[in-house]
């Protein structure tokens, strides 16, 4: 499941195992700190070793598989994009990722701009004058992927570490 080389991801929502199970007096809940830091430690050896190029594009395509993994087995409101947009703002904040907001929608044209508040990534860290949330961009394209069958150009256009208190992301169909 971790060892074997492969070409193609083959992440399945299992291998997330059974929290209860494995965490019965700590459970699923764990400090920020902890996320953050294997998240940055992880992207500053990525960075070393493969470049910041080559580090983005995963950081995106795991986010993009996330996102896929997320609309299958998270979200249950899919009938129409106002139920899906509704269903991510409250799964969202009930996992405690971000607090999601649609800022602008043009279904008929693809085009949206979503804003993530005290986004997991990086609401509170220092401001570095960048855009980092790459796995962001990834989750947004892989849901709406799911629920449309369509290909998204997800960029982050303000951040927490650009001097913005939102994240916000312009969506365009490829």
């Amino acid at each position: 499941m971790f060892k074997e080389e492969r070409k193609q991801p083959i992440f399945s929502w299992e291998q997330i195992g059974n929290i209860a199970d494995g965490r019965p007096n700590l459970g699923k809940m764990t400090d920020l700190c902890v996320y953050r830091l294997m998240q940055f430690t992880l992207r500053d050896v990525m960075i070393c070793e493969l470049g910041v190029a080559k580090t983005d594009e995963i950081f995106f395509k795991a986010g993009e598989q996330a996102g896929k993994a997320f609309y299958k087995n998270v979200l249950t409101c899919k009938e129409n994009l106002d139920d899906l947009m509704n269903n991510i703002q409250d799964k969202m904040k009930e996992l405690n990722i971000g607090i999601f907001r649609v800022e602008s929608a043009d279904p008929e044209n693809g085009h949206f701009v979503f804003t993530v508040a005290e986004d997991l990534d990086c609401s509170g860290i220092p401001v570095c004058s960048e855009e980092i949330c790459t796995y962001d961009e990834g989750f947004i394209s892989g849901i709406l992927f799911e629920f449309t069958q369509k290909r998204f150009i997800v960029k982050e256009v303000d951040c927490w570490c650009s001097g913005d208190r939102v994240c916000r992301f312009d969506v365009r169909l490829k």
